[in-house]
């Protein structure tokens, strides 16, 4: 090991980090008290002269690298943690290594430390962290220790909080085990020594002086638009509310919202869900430890039991919260089906179950109401008296206190596995100081569902609203589908001939009833307006669920003759269809957004090419926007159209889960609807005939199957045509690098690649550092990302880091636009090749009924001969007995009625590639004569 004596431009307290550094060759360091261990450094083959050279034009963080280079033990061993290491040195490069060079002691010296250690004990904390990146110590940890103590000794900061000394005390001691040099190990000793834990960690100090509790009816606390605080105050239960921080978790609400007293208590709440005994509202204290294991043993539930956490569109639906707001007081809203204190079935309704510690053990119990930037104080007694009066009875038990000690489980444990590695989430999105962003909570691959939710909520594509099923769409996603309407109003418009134009949202009772198939289609669909102000309406009215009985009175009117068609009209607008299983966002919510063209023509041919038209741009937005490759095909008489003559559909494959969905349909309604509404011409020969019609529809689903096919483990994974933002361009700013130095050059790149038609952003705030503008973006699915640091200004040249695959190259700025203009099409193309081997390895042909359920059960979408797509009731046979052989394969002896994606098989379509079928061979269903191949699939 070389241990030269370090010289050159760094010094003091530099040179001190730099030759610790140096040191750590060989070494192995226990990193906690499960006794992992990490060899920490190769040999350091740079002499010191050199590193300061290097030093002085990269930085601290630069010179870290430099020495352990190719080291992923202590650099991190992936993207992610390598930037996260980078931003903890550079937040001690840019916050504390000034304070030790200035060696004198100042309040607002005090000050900085003070807060910059605070930082540490929140991320250790909130993160349920006892190193700064990862699982194991890395850089971060040895030059964030070893300036954290050097600068508490000389500002004179002796107590430090109770995790930060904790984990400051670890790193000093076991690098004193690792260093040679005994002039270095005296001094760290000395500083390790000087540490002392505060007697109290500052996330425990008590808050600020509250108002005592008031009455329920003082005006003060009343809130006539929050449901739980209108309940509580219509019942006279006493209560106080109060505002906080927003906080999504039990632990981060412990963190920010202390309570005076260990009278006073918060909850922790999981709402959890078995297809056979219903669903659970657990409520404990935050330090309960809640085993689901064990959970339904507890409650005395039959047979066996598979309790899980229900996700967000189940919370959204039945507790009328999103995540992060759940907690007892939601059982009170009026319409929660929650079991009731003399309810004997209680299968299909909500079980309370509430740690019995929060009525013995505290005088206050802190809640939610329905959100989680508000909390409600309440006596136990007050809380009891509450679920009382609303008939409630909650089952309680007790339940043990989590051990500190105990290894981190996974989401979701599984019988007779080992317990996961506590996922690192902390590194991925660190910050200036360790501040962190939320990073997904969920794998693709363990949890699909929540994995979805997180990606898009995370990303900035949706919010939750207060109604059920109904979403917002956030700038982010909203451009999207305007990317989407901009491409498709091209071709509809230049080469299909239909004009846009927008029809009224609300239908009267009568035309909605005028076409007898249609409504039956749609009728528990249908939300009706019956009131205006204070008074009912004569006549209820719909809000559409589809157009076509709207705008065909019109259609009547304005056809008189031949020469009035084909009339071809498409609308951007919204739709309402309120009755649906579990709401999903962007693929199946109460309000969507769509497209809807509407045509009538003079004979069956050309509404049937207009059909196949539309069809085909449907077919393009998914696969040569989205990267989605789709199965164009007929659907079967069954799930055809409700009114319709044929309809046509372009079916997707989600991979993460292993169904179908139906991506955009096409319908040729032949003469029904102009036979209903008199929709008639007269053609050249003067003789009466009716309109033949086509409709078809595009909605904002696309988004949702977007980002099912392409996000992982963090975030979404943007195809670039439908990128908002397609290049974003991150300086490595640093004390070599000013923001005002790299301003012109990152500019002048944005210029470039603007005028080759890139849609590209400069993030210049100088709030963030790079390493969280890193995440932050791949998290939001930017294709593109160009870094710019001092070396790469000297060289006339950028970094290029591609979302998809992580490839890193550089490339000179002389013609960079015309270079990313065409890598970005590089992306398009590489990702839809990348989706399409996915759904292909994912399509078997099956032409016997005994391989049918299991190839459902990989993950598959099945094509079978089939006797023809007139056939409902062999078709009804398929989805009864699929669903019966998958349950007995799973072991359960039903699903959930309710739930929106049954293990039962459909008929997706029947595709319009149709295989070879050799003659006499036999329907997998009937035995009959096969007279095509039709496509099955576990579906949305």
């Amino acid at each position: 090991m070389q241990t030269t004596t370090f010289v050159g431009q760094a010094s003091g307290i530099d040179a001190t980090l730099i030759q610790i550094v140096a040191q750590l060759t060989n070494a192995d360091l226990t990193l906690n008290e499960e006794g992992n261990k990490c060899s920490l450094v190769q040999t350091v083959k740079h002499s010191f002269t050199d590193v300061s050279q290097e030093f002085s034009a990269v930085g601290m963080s630069g010179a870290v690298r430099l020495l352990l280079k190719g080291n992923s033990a202590l650099l991190g061993s992936t993207p992610a943690q390598q930037a996260a290491v980078d931003s903890w040195i550079e937040s001690v490069d840019q916050t504390l290594l000034p304070i030790l060079r200035q060696d004198k002691t100042e309040p607002l010296f005090v000050a900085a430390v003070e807060d910059f250690v605070m930082e540490i004990e929140k991320h250790l904390f909130q993160n349920h962290k006892t190193v700064l990146v990862g699982d194991v110590a890395t850089a971060a940890d040895a030059v964030t220790a070893v300036a954290v103590a050097g600068v508490c000794q000389t500002v004179q900061v002796k107590e430090l909080p109770q995790q930060a000394h904790r984990w400051c005390k670890t790193i000093l001691d076991k690098l004193q085990a690792c260093l040679s040099d005994e002039a270095l190990k005296v001094t760290l000793k000395g500083w390790a020594d000087a540490l002392k834990e505060g007697t109290a960690s500052p996330l425990e100090m008590p808050p600020p002086p509250a108002a005592a509790p008031a009455p329920a009816t003082s005006a003060a606390v009343v809130d006539e638009n929050n449901a739980v605080l209108k309940k509580l105050v219509d019942m006279a239960i006493e209560h106080t509310a109060y505002s906080h921080d927003l906080c999504n978790t039990a632990e981060e609400l412990v963190s920010k919202v202390p309570l005076p007293d260990s009278t006073h208590t918060h909850t922790k709440n999981l709402f959890l869900r078995d297809k056979k005994h219903g669903l659970f509202l657990v409520t404990v204290r935050p330090t309960a430890n809640v085993n689901t294991k064990n959970l339904g043993n507890d409650l005395k539930l039959a047979g066996k039991t598979n309790l899980r956490m229900a996700d967000a569109a189940v919370l959204d639906e039945l507790l009328r919260v999103k995540p992060g707001s759940v907690g007892p007081l939601c059982v009170i809203q009026d319409g929660v089906n929650v079991k009731k204190a003399n309810d004997e079935e209680s299968a299909d309704k909500i079980t309370l179950v509430m740690d019995k510690a929060l009525f013995d053990n505290y005088a206050f119990v802190h809640s939610h109401p329905l959100r989680n930037d508000m909390s409600v104080q309440m006596t136990s007694k007050a809380l009891k008296e509450a679920l009382q009066k609303v008939g409630v009875e909650p089952v309680l038990l007790e339940f043990a206190e989590v051990d500190p000690n105990a290894p981190a489980p996974s989401k979701e444990p599984k019988a007779q596995q080992e317990p996961k590695a506590k996922k690192e989430v902390a590194d991925k999105k660190t910050a200036k100081k360790g501040e962190t962003l939320l990073a997904l909570q969920w794998k693709k691959t363990e949890n699909f569902p929540n994995w979805y939710t997180d990606v898009i909520v995370l990303s900035e594509m949706i919010s939750y609203y207060d109604i059920s099923g109904c979403y917002i769409l956030r700038p982010w996603s909203y451009k999207m589908w305007e990317l989407i309407q901009l491409w498709f109003n091209e071709r509809v418009q230049e080469d299909l001939g239909v004009e846009n134009t927008y029809f009224p949202m609300f239908v009267s009772k009568s035309r909605l009833e005028k076409e007898k198939d249609h409504v039956e289609g749609f009728a528990p669909e249908v939300a009706w307006v019956t009131k205006s102000g204070d008074g009912d309406l004569e006549n209820p009215i719909a809000i559409r669920p589809t157009s076509e009985t709207i705008m065909y009175p019109a259609y009547s009117d304005w056809i008189r003759s031949h020469r009035d068609l084909p009339l071809k009209l498409n609308q951007w607008a919204n739709v309402v269809r309120w009755e649906f299983k579990y709401p999903t966002p962007f693929l199946r919510t109460r309000e969507f957004l769509w497209q809807e063209g509407h045509t009538a023509h003079a004979t069956f041919e050309d509404a049937e090419k207009m059909v196949m038209d539309a069809l085909e741009l449907y077919r393009q937005v998914y696969e040569d926007l989205l990267a989605v490759p789709v199965i164009p095909g007929y659907k079967t008489e069954a799930e055809k159209f409700a009114g319709g003559y044929r309809t046509t559909t372009v079916e997707a494959y989600i991979a993460g889960s292993g169904r179908a969905i139906q991506g955009a349909t096409s319908h040729h309604l032949g003469q029904n609807f102009g036979k209903m509404f008199d929709i008639t011409f007269q053609d050249d020969k003067g003789e009466t005939q009716t309109a033949w019609q086509t409709s078809w529809g595009l909605t904002t689903r696309t988004l949702g199957v977007m980002v099912m096919v392409h996000g992982d483990d963090t975030g979404l994974v943007l195809p670039p045509r439908v990128a908002p933002l397609q290049v974003v361009i991150v300086a490595i700013i640093s004390k070599h690098l000013t923001a005002a130095d790299a301003a012109p050059y990152c500019e002048a790149i944005r210029a470039d690649l603007k005028a080759c038609g890139i849609r590209v952003k400069y993030d210049d705030r100088d709030l963030y550092n790079p390493g969280w503008k890193y995440n932050h973006w791949e998290q939001k699915g930017v294709p593109i990302r160009v870094e710019v640091g001092p070396r790469d200004i000297e060289n006339k040249s950028a970094r290029i880091v591609v979302r998809h695959n992580g490839e890193k190259v550089d490339f000179p700025i002389e013609g960079l636009g015309a270079r990313l203009k065409a890598k970005l099409d590089e992306i398009q193309g590489a990702m839809f090749v990348k989706a399409k081997e996915a759904r292909d390895a994912h399509v078997v042909k099956v032409t016997e009924w005994k391989d049918f359920v299991p190839n459902l059960e990989k993950h598959n979408l099945v094509l079978t001969p089939w006797c023809g797509g007139e056939h409902q009731d062999w078709e009804d046979w398929v989805k009864k007995t699929s669903r019966e052989e998958s349950l007995k394969t799973l072991g359960q002896e039903g699903e959930d009625e309710k739930t929106a994606t049954s293990v039962a098989a459909k008929t997706l379509c029947i595709p319009f590639n149709q295989p070879e079928l050799p003659e006499g061979t036999m329907c997998i269903a009937s035995g009959k004569v096969a007279t095509c191949w039709v496509l099955w699939g576990r579906s949305y």
